[in-house]
Order: structure tokens, then sequence, then C-alpha cells
């Protein structure tokens, strides 16, 4: 019953991260159980994500591999999560670079919906454009800020690469998204363009939900990414996850009833946007006569 509690976030990223060390060390399944003098079972579980992790194992574990002490800390701290019922990840110095969670979700889903009212998101902006948002972040110097823009770009490469493949990528924007200005008309006019273009990727969809159709569950929602998850090996896939990002760092859901509100809600969006031929209309004329584009 026990593992049957608590979020499934932090598990599978503590068990990505020990199976990569793990193979680092170069060692087997069978031959690490025999090393921790547990079941071969047990070290495939953990690593599978499909148990709550003592902290205790998985310092034993980190020291068998030769993990460094920050990277041993990190993730004996990461085992006190995984029996959280929701994981809230905070961004800063306490976070080690190499432990990107939601771009590890990201590269292994198979599917993304994502709806913001307020941005175009991460995975669609030009470098001008992700320049004028990262400007926004105080306390942050122009080379972290650069650093910043770079890694975006970089998640970019998720959406053109062949193996695997790429994901199913379905983007709900608001029209408030379209209309304001980031980083000046010609900016704009170029981010409208790229919209456009990357619309046309057979796995990817952008439609817009127009200013006309008023106040709705999702701008009640705010912006939000629904992550699933191909199957794998297994014969049911890995549970889906919501990601909340504010500004100080991002919500994790993925308890039933969280997931079952964010479909609700992703429906209603699907009820009220446009077409992607009426969007892609939309963002023409919006770059044409606001942006002049």
């Amino acid at each position: 019953m026990a593992d049957d509690m608590g979020s499934t976030v932090p598990r599978r990223q503590l068990g990505r991260a020990l199976r990569e060390l793990r193979t680092e060390a170069r060692m087997t399944l069978d031959g690490a159980a025999k090393a921790l003098e547990c079941s071969r079972q047990k070290v495939w579980r953990i690593e599978a994500g499909l148990s709550a992790v003592r902290g205790l194992d998985v310092r034993a574990m980190c020291d068998l591999y030769g993990a460094t002490p920050e990277l041993t800390g990190a993730l004996t701290g990461l085992a006190g999560e995984t029996r959280a019922r929701g994981w809230w990840h905070a961004y800063g110095d306490t976070v080690p670079d190499w432990f990107e969670l939601y771009v590890g979700l990201e590269s292994a889903a198979g599917r993304l919906r994502e709806h913001d009212d307020t941005l175009v998101p991460g995975l669609l902006q030009t470098r001008d454009y992700a320049s004028a948002v990262c400007q926004h972040r105080s306390g942050m110097t122009d080379d972290e800020r650069e650093r910043l823009v770079e890694m975006r770009l970089q998640r970019q490469v998720l959406l053109r690469r062949r193996l695997p493949p790429p994901p199913r990528f379905d983007v709900m924007l608001s029209e408030a998204v379209l209309l304001r200005v980031v980083g000046g008309p010609a900016t704009m006019a170029e981010q409208l363009r790229h919209l456009v273009e990357l619309g046309w990727l057979p796995h990817v969809s952008i439609r817009v939900v127009a200013l006309a159709a008023g106040l709705h569950f999702g701008a009640v929602a705010g912006a939000f990414v629904l992550l699933d998850f191909p199957p794998g090996n297994r014969v049911e896939p890995e549970p889906s996850v919501v990601y909340s990002e504010s500004l100080t760092g991002a919500l994790y859901l993925d308890r039933k009833e969280e997931l079952a509100a964010y479909e609700r809600i992703w429906a209603s969006l699907d009820s009220l946007a446009l077409d992607e031929l009426q969007t892609r209309h939309l963002i023409t004329k919006i770059s044409e006569e606001v942006h002049h584009g």
C-alpha cells in the first residue's frame, strides 16, 4: 500500500538519475543488487520510479556508484519527496544545473498539451522573443540571462529530433499572447511568422482562443502543461503530469482528481478555440495589422 502513496514525479526523476549513475559505473542490476545486499527487484523498482525510497538506500547506491557528495546530497534530499502527495520544485542555487526536472519529463513525454494566456510557450519562442522575456528576470547577470536563452533554444531541438520521434505538441494560446508586445513590433512580427511556420509541422498544433470567448476555465486556470507518456516497456503508461510554473518555482500535479480537473479544462479550451486554419489567418492578420510585419 505504501508504494501507492505520494507523487510519481520525484520518484521518476530519482530513478532516472540512479539508473544513469549505475550505467556510468558499468554495473548491472544483478551486480548492484549483490553489492547492496538486496534483491534485483528492489533496485529495478527504484530505478523505474515505482517505489517510495528511503534516503539510506539512496545514499548507499550513490556511494556504490561513486557519485559526488553534492549529487549524493541532492538525491538523498529528493528521496524524502517520494512520499509527498504533490511536489514543489523551487528554482535557485539550491537546485544543481544537472537537475532539470521539467526538461527531463518533457523529453520523455509522448504528448505535450500546453495552454498559455500570457506568453508564447518556450518551445515556440524565437531568440529575440526569448531574450526580451528573460530581460524581466530580476537578480540575474547578462551572462546568466544569455545562458537561460540558450537553454530555452536548446530545448526546442525536441520538436525536430528524429529519434526517438518528437512528441505530439498541442498548444492553446489566448489571443492576448499575439497582441502583447514583447521586445518591440519587429520581434513580435518575427515571432508570429515563426508560429505559423511551426504550425505546419505534422506533430504540432497551434490554436488560439479569441478574446471574444470571454471568461472561461482556461483563463481561470492560467498557464499549464499536460504531459502524457508512452507505454515504453510497460503495459500501462506512466501517469500523466500537470506542470504549472510561477516566478519562483513550479508545481507538479499527478493525482487522479487533479489530472481529471485539467482534462476538463483542456476539453473546454478545445471547444472554444479557433481551428488551425482560422488560427493561421488570425496570427497573420495580427502580425500585419498590429505589428506591421
